[in-house]
């Protein structure tokens, strides 16, 4: 079975329900994944531009932004390439006051074995097994 990409754009109308018919529409692309009738793809790009759309645009506090994620990332017969390291991410992110994307790259640094880090944000310095340098 040839798998269909699923882009941000799916996931937000089926979380937000902002416009009912593409809700309705994408429920049940998801619906027919679960039942094994198609084959669904996303990227770890998609989950981490989702992460970010649902804070800055839709305000989705924190907690409720990893409750959805961990949700879609969780859906059966749907294949993300690097889904470990969004799961550790979700947990990261969850539990410090770090943007997404610096949790996905924690966890992708501890991931390949490494432990330090040039760069001039300062969200890494929450994360006790990171050294961070500015150059």
């Amino acid at each position: 079975m040839r798998k269909k990409f699923i882009d941000t754009n799916i996931f937000l109308r089926y979380l937000t329900k902002d416009d009912p018919s593409r809700y309705d529409k994408c429920r049940e692309i998801f619906k027919n994944a679960i039942e094994g009738k198609i084959a669904i793809a996303t990227s770890g790009m998609v989950i981490a531009e989702l992460a970010w759309i649902l804070l800055s645009y839709y305000k989705v506090p924190k907690a409720d932004i990893v409750e959805k994620i961990s949700i879609i990332v969780s859906t059966e017969n749907l294949y993300i390439p690097d889904k470990d390291i969004i799961v550790d991410a979700l947990v990261l992110y969850s539990r410090k006051n770090i943007d997404y994307i610096d949790a996905y790259n924690a966890v992708f640094m501890k991931n390949h074995g490494v432990d330090e880090i040039y760069s001039y944000d300062g969200d890494f310095d929450a994360i006790e097994v990171i050294k961070r340098a500015e150059p």
